[in-house]
This record gives structure tokens, C-alpha cells and sequence, in this order.
């Protein structure tokens, strides 16, 4: 074997075995992450979570009027964009109020947070989003006295040929979610 060709095979060896980074949250079995479609709310199209493979998904579970961890979440995923840049990932909310999720009310929420490219806000009838809650295990509970809705603050990354990789919440700090999604980005 020529020198060359030895550098060569050593080189692609120590490539091929060096550890992989790790995720920063808890990471899944790399299964394909459950399909659907629902309505985009800011362009009133169809969206199926199998037609953003190619790019990395953060997938959250959102309520407009929310008080607490929607807003979080949501100036998590812009600060995200500005560091990696729009096309990196698709960020995606799914929402968790059929009821107050509305078109206008989604438009709004998303101007509040300075979300547009690479942001979408997926909505649906109560039934088509406990179809999407059940296949990520997302509980939503409305309340009877308010228009507050509990829920968890699930956000799953899947990686560009759609597999569910990790789990986080709304406390992940943002370099984190970074240097997730560039893992995720630069696997192939």
C-alpha cells in the first residue's frame, strides 16, 4: 500500500470512529417522527411535517395567549434564527388552543416575536390537533374559568431525514439549541 493511500485509509478511519457530539437534551431512538398535516395560520397552506425534510425541525406546541413558556420558547427560536440564520432549521409551533389559535391571532403572536422566515404556526379543529397531541405524547388542557390552556413545553428536534433525535423544553439556552441544530445539519 502506498504511503498516500495509507494516510488516506487512516484518515478516513479516525473520521468514521470519532464520537459524534452530543445533543444537549435527552436524546431519542432516531425513529421517524409522526407525520401530519395541518394549516399553516400565517399562509393559510397545508403543511405536512414530512415536506420540511432536507432541513433540521424544531417542533414546539404553543398557545398565542400564553403568559408563560410560549413567549420564552418563541424569543428562544428567534434568537436561534439570527445566530444560524433563517434557512438553517424550520421552526414550527403546533398549536395547543383550537379555540383562540385564529389566523389573526397567530399573525400577531408571530409579529410580537419577530418570527416570519423559517417560522411556521400550525393550526387545525380540536380534533385534527389531538391527533398531532396523542403522537407526541403533548397533554393540552383548557381551562373552565379562563382562556388559559396547560400544557408541557415539549420541543422536539428532528433531524433532516425526518427522525426524532432530541427532547428538550423551554429552559434549553439558546447556544445549545445552536449547536444542536448544527449537529444535526452537518450529519449525513
Amino acid at each position: 500500500m502506498s504511503r498516500t493511500l495509507f494516510v488516506i485509509f487512516v484518515t478516513v478511519l479516525v473520521i468514521a470512529c470519532a464520537p459524534r457530539p452530543a445533543l444537549s437534551g435527552t436524546e431519542l431512538q432516531a425513529k421517524d417522527a409522526p407525520d401530519f398535516t395541518l394549516t399553516d395560520g400565517l399562509s393559510g397552506n397545508a403543511v405536512s411535517l414530512s415536506s420540511l425534510r432536507g432541513r433540521v425541525v424544531v417542533l414546539s406546541f404553543l398557545y398565542t395567549r400564553c403568559p408563560d413558556t410560549c413567549p420564552i420558547t418563541a424569543a428562544k427560536f428567534r434568537a436561534a434564527q439570527n445566530t444560524l440564520g433563517t434557512d438553517a432549521a424550520n421552526f414550527v409551533a403546533v398549536s395547543v388552543d383550537p379555540d383562540g389559535d385564529t389566523p389573526a391571532a397567530v399573525r400577531a403572536f408571530s409579529d410580537r416575536h419577530e418570527l416570519r422566515e423559517g417560522w411556521r404556526y400550525l393550526i387545525g379543529t380540536r380534533a385534527q390537533l389531538q391527533v398531532v397531541w396523542a403522537k407526541y405524547g403533548v397533554g393540552a388542557f383548557s381551562s373552565a374559568t379562563d382562556s388559559s390552556v396547560a400544557h408541557n413545553d415539549a420541543i422536539f428536534v428532528i433531524d433532516p431525514k425526518g427522525r426524532e433525535r432530541e427532547l428538550v423544553h423551554s429552559d434549553i439556552a439558546v447556544s445549545s439549541l445552536v449547536s444542536d441544530v448544527r449537529v444535526l445539519m452537518n450529519e449525513r
